[in-house]
């Protein structure tokens, strides 16, 4: 989060600068850890009180969803049948 651009304030001025009246956030983290529970709902109500009039929400973590679990599953299995090198199947790691 903190080291990747834009910033949370940048993104939300971008928006209300292309013309958006309301403001939605979608943490993409796994866990409600402390980013998720306490410093982006800090830096997104920093940045809407910049912009009176603009409604803003944020939606729950991405790992929240159970289509992640799934994905992941997904992900797991092609890489188990696609790799023929695994650890622990005679090749090494």
């Amino acid at each position: 989060m903190e080291l990747a651009e834009p910033s949370i304030g940048t993104a939300f001025d971008r928006c209300v600068e292309r013309g958006a009246q309301s403001v939605a956030v979608a943490p993409l983290f796994l866990f409600k850890g402390r980013h998720v529970q306490e410093d982006i709902p800090a830096l997104v109500k920093e940045a809407a009180e910049r912009h009176p009039g603009v409604s803003f929400t944020i939606a729950e973590p991405i790992g929240m969803h159970p289509l992640v679990a799934s994905a992941l599953d997904q992900q797991l299995s092609k890489a188990l049948t696609e790799n023929t090198d695994v650890a622990g199947a005679g090749g090494e790691a």
